[in-house]
Parts: C-alpha cells; sequence; structure tokens
C-alpha cells in the first residue's frame, strides 16, 4: 500500500472502480439492476450518434468502460509523477534535469505546438499531459531515485507499463478487444496497483 496521503486516495478510488467494474459484471452476467452503474445517457451532444449502427454502439458501449479504466489510470500516473517531481524540483520540474530533453522535452513541446497550430482548443496548460503512457514510465525510470520509495520495482515498473501500453493500442484507437485481453487488462491494472509500496 502507499504511504503517502494522495496515494492512498488514489488506491482507494482504484479500488472502487474495480468494485464497481466487478458489480457490472455481475449485473450483465445475471440480467439484474444492483444500481452501480448509471443508466443510459438520456441526450448525446452527436446529433447523429443514432444513425450508427446498433451493433457499432453496443460494442461501443462495451468498450467504454476499458476506455475510462485507462483514463483514469493514465491520469493518475500523470498525476502522481507530476507531484513526486514538483516536490523535488519546484514548480519548474519539466524543464529540469529530470526530464530528458531529446526523448521527452522535445517530442511533447512538438505535440502541444501541433495542437495550437492546427487551431484546435489545446488540451492543457500542464505539458505532462502531452506525454504519452510509454513515455510517462519513462519519467518514472529515468528518475527512479524518486520513485523507489513510491514503488516496489523497477524493473516490475517498466514490464507492467509495457504490458499496459499494449493493451492500451486497441482501445485507444477505437477497436474492439475480446474477453481474454480485457481479463489480461484487468490483471495488468491490478499489477499496477501492487506495484506501489
Amino acid at each position: 500500500m502507499p504511504s503517502r496521503p494522495d496515494g492512498l486516495i488514489r488506491a482507494f478510488g482504484m479500488t472502487g472502480l474495480q468494485i464497481a467494474t466487478s458489480m457490472a459484471k455481475v449485473e450483465k452476467r445475471y440480467g439484474i439492476d444492483l444500481g452501480c452503474m448509471p443508466g443510459a445517457p438520456h441526450g448525446r451532444k452527436a446529433t447523429e450518434y443514432e444513425q450508427f449502427e446498433a451493433s457499432t454502439r453496443a460494442e461501443a458501449a462495451r468498450m467504454s468502460e476499458f476506455y475510462e479504466v485507462f483514463y483514469c489510470l493514465e491520469n493518475s500516473i500523470r498525476g502522481l509523477v507530476s507531484d513526486i517531481l514538483f516536490d523535488a524540483e519546484g514548480v519548474d520540474w519539466w524543464y529540469s534535469d529530470r526530464v530528458d530533453e531529446k526523448r521527452l522535452r522535445e517530442p511533447v513541446i512538438l505535440r502541444r505546438k501541433k495542437e495550437i497550430d492546427s487551431g484546435i482548443t489545446p488540451r492543457s496548460e500542464r505539458l505532462i499531459d502531452y506525454t504519452t503512457f510509454g513515455e510517462l514510465s519513462q519519467l518514472i525510470t529515468d528518475n527512479w531515485d524518486l520513485f523507489d520509495p513510491v514503488f516496489n520495482s523497477k524493473t516490475a515498473v517498466s514490464n507492467v507499463s509495457n504490458q499496459l501500453n499494449l493493451l492500451r493500442g486497441p482501445i485507444a484507437h477505437c477497436n474492439p478487444t475480446d474477453e481474454l485481453e480485457q481479463d489480461r487488462l484487468n490483471l495488468a491494472v491490478r499489477s499496477w496497483f501492487r506495484l506501489l509500496s
């Protein structure tokens, strides 16, 4: 278990997500409503949503659960990395020697510039929000002296991060996954939380 208060809060939140996911599986398997998941949204902002095939909409609804897991996981990791580097280097930690110029800082700055130049609203003012899942793992392993008290193994962080990154691909790129890959995702997320000291 994490020893920092923010780590305990994150672990509590992810435990709740895992419980809700398990309850949703029970609801689906037995065709009952335990009231753990909100009902289907009544109105959608995408006006033409109903024009898509019912099977595609059903598959999207099924896959949305896995997207939500990754959304929570990736953003919780961003928060953890940001908090620890902020504590070590201060507000300008992104421009410190803790962030590799060529492998991390330059690609992230280019991604943000591309968004700005395209005329769309930038996703964030924080540059860490432009990092990929792999880059987050790199920030952790590059700064292991800071993350050693948080995680129990540098090698395990790399291995679990690599597995999560592979599982993330189909979900992030709107492809369905089968039941085996969903089980692997659940196991990998559990493994991630077991890495926390």
